[in-house]
C-alpha cells in the first residue's frame, strides 16, 4: 500500500509540473506572437482565396493551391527577394522597439541603392573583393544618413518621424532620379535603366548560373542575429526598449532619447540602406549582368513590403526572418498562379490582401492574450467558489461530528 501510495504521489508530481511548464508556455509573449502570426496568415491567406473566387470560380482553387506551393519551385528566388525585404523588416521593426515607426524605410533603401551605384562606377581600379565591400559600407551609410536625419528632427524639434520619413522617401527617390539620369557612365538611355554592376564586384552567387541567389542571404540573417543579441543581451538594447517603452521614465533614470533616437533611426536606415546595396550588387540570371535600377517617379516596394514583415514577425527579429520569406514565398507562388488564367492586376491584389491582412498579427495576439487571461479569470473564479463552497461543507460536516459526540456524552451520563 505504501508503494502505491508513493508511486501515485509521484505520477500527481510529475502531472504537476508539466503542467505549470505548459501553463508557462502558453503564457509567454513568445507563444502568444507565434500563434498570432499564425492565426493572421491563415486570415490573410482565406482573405486572398476570396479575391481569387471573386475573380475567376472556376480556377480560384487551382490558383490558389499555386499560390500555396509555387514558391517551392523556385526557392532561390523565394530567398533572393526575402533578403531586402528581410533587411527593411528588420529596420522598420528595430525602429519600432524604441516607440518609432520607421515610414522611411523605402527612402532610406533607395539611397543605399544610389551610394552603391555610385562607388560602384566611379571608383575604378580597386581590387574587386575591396571595391564591393566598399560599395556595400557605402550603401549601409548612404542609408544611415538618410535615417538620421528624421531621427534629428524627431529628438531636436519633436517633429513627428512619419511624416518627415515619408517626405523623404519622395526626396531621396527624386534626387536619386535626377542624378542617375545625368550620369551617362551609369544610366542607359536605351533601355532606360542603370548600366549592369561590373561582373567582378557582383556579390558571390549560390547554385547554377540561371539562379539569382547570392551571399546576401546570409549577411541578411547574420544582421537578423546580431540585432537579436543586440536588443535582449545589451545595456544598449536595453535602453532602447526603456526608452520606447516609456520615454519619461527612461529620461528620469538617466538615458539619453535623445541619442537613443538618432542612434535608432540611423540604425534602421543603414539597415534599409544595406538592402539597397545588396540588391543592387546582385548577379542576374543573365550571365554577367547584374540587377539594375530604373528612375522612375514609383517609390520602391520594397520598404513598405518591410513594414508588412516587420509587422508579421512582431518586430522580433528572429520572427523577421521567417515572416520575410513567407511574404517572398507569397509573392513567387502568386506569380506561378498567373498560369491559371489570372490576370497580373488580379494576383497583385490577391498577393497584397494576403500579405496586408497577414500583418495584423499585433491586433490578434493582443486579442488572444486577452482572450486567454479572460479564460483563466474565469477559471480562477470558478475554482475560489468551489474552494469556498467546500470549506463551508467541511465546517457544516465538523459542526454536526460536534453535535453527535456531544450526543454520545449525554448518553454516557
Amino acid at each position: 500500500m505504501s508503494v502505491n501510495k508513493s508511486e501515485k504521489k509521484v505520477k500527481n508530481a510529475g502531472e504537476n509540473t508539466f503542467g505549470i511548464r505548459l501553463k508557462k508556455l502558453t503564457g509567454s509573449k513568445g507563444f502568444s506572437a507565434l500563434i498570432g502570426s499564425l492565426l493572421a496568415i491563415a486570415i490573410g491567406l482565406i482573405a486572398g482565396l476570396i479575391v481569387m473566387l471573386i475573380s475567376d470560380p472556376s480556377s480560384a482553387f487551382q490558383g490558389f493551391a499555386m499560390v500555396l506551393t509555387g514558391g517551392f519551385s523556385r526557392f532561390d528566388e523565394v530567398l533572393f527577394f526575402a533578403t531586402p525585404i528581410m533587411l527593411t523588416g528588420l529596420s522598420v521593426g528595430f525602429a519600432y522597439k524604441m516607440g518609432l515607426f520607421n515610414i522611411g524605410a523605402s527612402g532610406q533603401y533607395t539611397m543605399g541603392l544610389f551610394f552603391a551605384i555610385i562607388c560602384a562606377f566611379k571608383l575604378q581600379g580597386l581590387p574587386s573583393f575591396l571595391h564591393c565591400f566598399i560599395c556595400i559600407i557605402a550603401g549601409t551609410l548612404g542609408g544611415m544618413l538618410w535615417g538620421a536625419i528624421p531621427g534629428i528632427f524627431k529628438a531636436f524639434l519633436n517633429v513627428n518621424e512619419v511624416i518627415t520619413s515619408i517626405m523623404f522617401n519622395y526626396i531621396g527617390m527624386y534626387v536619386v532620379n535626377t542624378i542617375i539620369m545625368s550620369q551617362g557612365d551609369i544610366y542607359n538611355s536605351v533601355t532606360v535603366r542603370t548600366r549592369y554592376i561590373p561582373e567582378e564586384i557582383q556579390l558571390f552567387k549560390f547554385g547554377s548560373a540561371a539562379s539569382r541567389l547570392n551571399i546576401g542571404i546570409v549577411v541578411a540573417v547574420f544582421m537578423a542575429i546580431v540585432l537579436y543579441i543586440v536588443l535582449n543581451k545589451t545595456t544598449f538594447g536595453y535602453e532602447l526598449r526603456a526608452t520606447g517603452f516609456n520615454n519619461n521614465a527612461a529620461t528620469y533614470a538617466g538615458m539619453n532619447s535623445k541619442k537613443n533616437t538618432i542612434l535608432t533611426m540611423a540604425i534602421a536606415g543603414a539597415l534599409s540602406g544595406l538592402g539597397g546595396a545588396l540588391y543592387i550588387l546582385s548577379p542576374s540570371t543573365i550571365s554577367g549582368s547584374s540587377m539594375t535600377y530604373e528612375p522612375v517617379n514609383r517609390i520602391l516596394n520594397e520598404g513598405f513590403n518591410g513594414i508588412a514583415v516587420a509587422l508579421l514577425g512582431v518586430s522580433n527579429p528572429v520572427g523577421i526572418v521567417f515572416s520575410s520569406t513567407f511574404v517572398s514565398f507569397i509573392q513567387r507562388g502568386g506569380s506561378e498562379a498567373a498560369r491559371f488564367g489570372f490576370k497580373p492586376d488580379t494576383i497583385d491584389i490577391v498577393i497584397a490582401v494576403t500579405i496586408y491582412c497577414s500583418a495584423f498579427a499585433t491586433a490578434v495576439r493582443l486579442g488572444l492574450v486577452r482572450l486567454v487571461k479572460h479564460f483563466r479569470k474565469n477559471k480562477a473564479s470558478d475554482g475560489e467558489m468551489l474552494l469556498t463552497t467546500g470549506s463551508a461543507g467541511g465546517k457544516e460536516k465538523d459542526m454536526e461530528n460536534d453535535n453527535d459526540s456531544s450526543g454520545e456524552e449525554e448518553d454516557d451520563i
